[in-house]
């Protein structure tokens, strides 16, 4: 017996329900998007190795690496050229026995951060650097804070830490400083301590505000050195069901005097950016895609299950979508594909 395809009797179509002229031509595609993916509005992050000379491939981020400040600015060079408007900085140590209880390295004058602000600033005095304010790179214990005895976050000397990390950053030219530690009260303390050193007025304090726990950040512990030598950052970083303690969070720091937030990771938290986008609705949101993030987009890319460049263009479309109601600002940090795609956005 042959079969022979069947058609079901045609209903009139309702005129509201004809879409699809709407899209047909990829013009009218582009039109469709309320928002546009801009270069300015993404941050290439850095990883910046206190070898001068240090140029190593971080072997769970894919074409990502560690530099040191001689590898540094050829490599940006070329960015910047390209249209690169902003990065965020990470210190990593090689030397594990410099690491301290308090996190002494990290605003040491000849220590990768600071050496990199005033590297990039005299060669890119255009470029707009950001620096992640944090002590867990820096720690012999892998915490973002000064502890206790018994292991716990000590939050006053913590916040007291953290906001000299911040001003001395900021002294050194950075034009924004973006505190990833998510203890209680670091925003205030660094605003106040931005104020006394005469420079509130001019360096963007960017809240991580509704910063998650979770397993999104292995490959970024690689890079940073920075895994925690006992237990774990749940006592501080937000557990992935606290809506409600992220909305908390954001309105916490908007009262400290933060200049904007940053809501990380993003792809599973895209309700918290949603909620960000009508909490904060004057302040500029950073949607942060994480090391774990990419590494899944990577992965998927490589199995040929969907093209990376596809991939990420509709996650980052996904981004704008949860703010576009609300919110006229967007920031996305993203790794390899800012190098590889978001330097060729004409529009997209």
């Amino acid at each position: 017996m042959v079969h022979i395809a069947e058609y079901l009797p045609g209903l009139e179509t309702d005129i509201s329900s004809v879409l699809q002229g709407g899209y047909n031509n990829p013009l009218l595609r582009a039109w469709q998007h309320e928002r546009q993916l801009q270069k300015n509005m993404f941050i290439f992050p850095l990883f910046i190795s206190d070898d001068p000379n240090d140029e190593t491939p971080i072997p769970s981020l894919p074409n990502i690496s560690r530099f040191g400040v001689n590898k540094l600015i050829p490599y940006i060079d070329g960015l910047v050229k390209k249209g690169l408007r902003s990065v965020i900085l990470f210190g990593v140590l090689t030397d594990d026995s410099a690491k301290d209880y308090q996190g002494t390295p990290a605003d040491d004058p000849d220590g990768p951060i600071i050496q990199a602000i005033k590297a990039l600033k005299k060669n890119f005095p255009s470029l707009y650097v950001m620096c992640d304010v944090c002590l867990c790179e820096y720690t012999d214990h892998g915490h973002c804070g000064v502890l206790y005895e018994d292991g716990t976050i000590n939050t006053e000397l913590s916040v007291r830490r953290i906001a000299a990390v911040a001003v001395n950053y900021a002294k050194a030219g950075a034009d924004s400083i973006a505190p990833s530690d998510m203890i209680d009260g670091r925003i205030k303390a660094i605003k106040r301590g931005l104020i006394n050193a005469g420079l509130a007025h001019k360096v963007f304090l960017m809240s991580y505000a509704a910063k998650f726990s979770g397993a999104l950040y292995g490959p970024f512990r690689d890079a940073a050195g920075s895994c925690p030598s006992h237990g774990d950052r749940k006592c501080y970083q937000l557990p992935s069901g606290g809506a409600g303690l992220a909305r908390r969070a954001l309105i916490r720091d908007m009262n400290e005097g933060t200049d904007g937030v940053i809501v990380k990771p993003s792809t599973f938290y895209l309700d918290i950016v949603k909620d960000a986008a009508v909490i904060c609705k004057d302040y500029p949101i950073c949607c942060y895609h994480v090391s774990g993030e990419y590494a899944m987009l990577h992965a998927a890319a490589e199995k040929g299950i969907a093209s990376l460049k596809e991939l990420a263009f509709e996650a980052h479309h996904g981004f704008l979508r949860a703010d576009i109601l609300f919110n006229k600002f967007e920031f996305n940090c993203v790794y390899e594909f800012f190098k590889r795609i978001a330097l060729s956005l004409k529009v997209v």
